[in-house]
């Protein structure tokens, strides 16, 4: 396939000119024209990369690209062996942030309500409810009754490492919230839409007061771990929509 098809089917796909984000999306760095092989990861990191370029793949596809709002400008340390990287073996690199988290099927929320098994609300239009900034918090409910300390020995078990739970074990747990990765700033809003727990990446030091002094359960249950589902789905999207060979890695990151 050409990249600008493979760009245009992405672009439209994941609606990115909606979005304002701290990062561009789409085309992140131009290679050859035509894909063959394609690779797909959380991250644009060097050990990705250099997986691309031992198969020989056309071009990459993550969630977390580069040239990141606010950070150093300058191409040199880690940014520049990355980038020459790329250029030096003509790879794509293709990166899509909020669209990815957002998708009502193929995105990170989404996916991970699935991994999860959780039964995701919906509205009168069979659209996500959804809440906080931008509308990236999505709510649902285990499939079956569980208490908090339940539901996150469930969650260590489907996401296969121990997460950080602050709360009541035994409080019940009958309405989640969620956002993948980064997003322990939107507790207050979780908090305030009426949930037993919310689920994220990361945590931060005034998360477990607030949800000692809330009630609310809180789970940071690693930004990696809940943001390399939604990739992986997308990579397998289009393989099924396109010629074109698609392999995920799964790079280790604790965080």
């Amino acid at each position: 396939m050409q990249r600008a098809e493979l760009q245009r089917w992405l672009d439209t796909t994941l609606e990115s000119t909606r979005f304002s984000d701290y990062c561009p999306n789409g085309l992140q760095v131009e290679g050859r024209t035509e894909i063959n092989k394609l690779v797909t990861g959380v991250t644009a990191s060097q050990a990705l990369l250099d997986r691309a370029v031992a198969l020989q793949a056309d071009a990459i596809l993550v969630h977390h690209g580069w040239f990141w709002r606010g950070e150093d400008p300058t191409i040199r340390g880690t940014r520049k062996q990355r980038i020459a990287t790329a250029l030096a073996s003509d790879l794509n690199v293709f990166a899509y942030h909020l669209p990815l988290d957002a998708h009502p099927t193929l995105g990170n929320n989404a996916q991970l309500a699935k991994v999860l098994g959780l039964q995701v609300e919906l509205d009168a239009q069979a659209n996500p409810v959804t809440g906080g900034a931008k509308g990236l918090i999505w709510f649902g409910a285990p499939q079956t009754p569980v208490t908090l300390g339940q539901f996150v020995a469930n969650t260590n078990h489907a996401l296969n490492r121990p997460a950080v739970f602050i709360g009541d074990a035994d409080r019940p747990c009958k309405r989640v919230a969620w956002c993948t990765g980064g997003a322990q700033g939107m507790f207050e809003a979780a908090i305030d839409a009426g949930v037993d727990v919310y689920i994220t990446g990361e945590i931060s030091e005034p998360n477990a007061h607030l949800a000692r002094e809330s009630g609310v359960g809180f789970i940071a249950a690693g930004h990696h771990a809940t943001e390399r589902y939604g990739v992986k789905a997308l990579g397998e999207a289009i393989a099924a929509e396109f010629d074109v060979e698609v392999l995920f890695f799964d790079i280790d990151n604790p965080a």
